[in-house]
C-alpha cells in the first residue's frame, strides 16, 4: 500500500463516497455492452450517512483525498455490500482488494458469517472480481429477502435481470 490507507469511514466521508461512486460510474457508462442500459443513479451523501453510522463502512484514502470505499450494513449475521467504489485514478493497485479484504475481517471479528452483494455477472470488475475474492453466486435467496429485492430494485431501474447476480462470500 503505497501512497494510500484504508480507515473506518467517518460522516464526513459521506459527500467523498457520492463523488467516488459517480466517477467509478463512468466506467459503466462507457460499456460498449451497456449501451442502452442505464446506469442506476449515485447514492447521496444522507444514504451513505446512514450507513456510516452503522459502522461497518470502510474509506480509502490518500492524503486528505477519499479514494474508495465499501459501504456495508449488517443483516442479521451477515454484512451487506451496497457499494465498493474506486476513483478511476486508482483503480488497478489492490485498493478495491484491500478495501474487500479488510471488510471480511470487520464481519469476522464482528461475528458476522458472510457478506452479501448484488452486481453484474458479465462485467469483468464486477461477478469475476468478487470471485477472485471468495465470493460465489447464489441461486437460492432464501433467508436472504434482501438480496431478492436488491435485485428487484436494479430490475425496476432498467438493469437487465439476465446480467445481474447476487454472491456471498462465507467468513467461516
Amino acid at each position: 500500500m503505497s501512497g494510500w490507507h484504508i480507515r473506518l469511514a467517518r460522516p464526513d466521508d459521506a459527500e467523498a463516497y457520492s463523488e467516488v461512486e459517480e466517477d467509478a460510474a463512468g466506467l459503466l457508462r462507457e460499456d460498449p455492452s451497456l449501451v442502452g442500459i442505464p446506469v442506476p443513479p449515485t447514492e447521496d451523501a444522507a444514504h451513505y450517512r446512514s450507513l456510516i453510522r452503522r459502522g461497518h463502512c470502510l474509506t480509502a484514502y490518500e492524503g486528505e483525498r477519499v479514494i474508495g470505499f465499501a459501504a456495508a450494513a449488517p443483516l442479521r449475521r451477515e454484512l451487506h455490500l451496497a457499494e465498493l467504489s474506486v476513483a478511476r485514478s486508482h483503480q488497478r493497485i489492490g485498493v478495491g482488494a484491500t478495501l474487500l479484504e479488510a471488510l471480511a475481517i470487520d464481519g469476522r471479528n464482528s461475528g458476522m458469517r458472510a457478506i452479501t452483494l448484488n452486481t453484474y455477472i458479465d462485467i469483468p470488475w464486477n461477478a469475476p472480481f468478487y470471485a477472485r475474492h471468495g465470493f460465489v453466486e447464489l441461486q437460492d435467496f432464501e433467508g436472504r429477502p434482501h438480496l431478492a429485492q436488491s435485485l428487484e430494485k436494479a430490475v425496476a431501474l432498467g438493469l437487465p435481470r439476465e446480467r445481474r447476480c447476487a454472491m456471498i462470500r462465507f467468513l467461516t
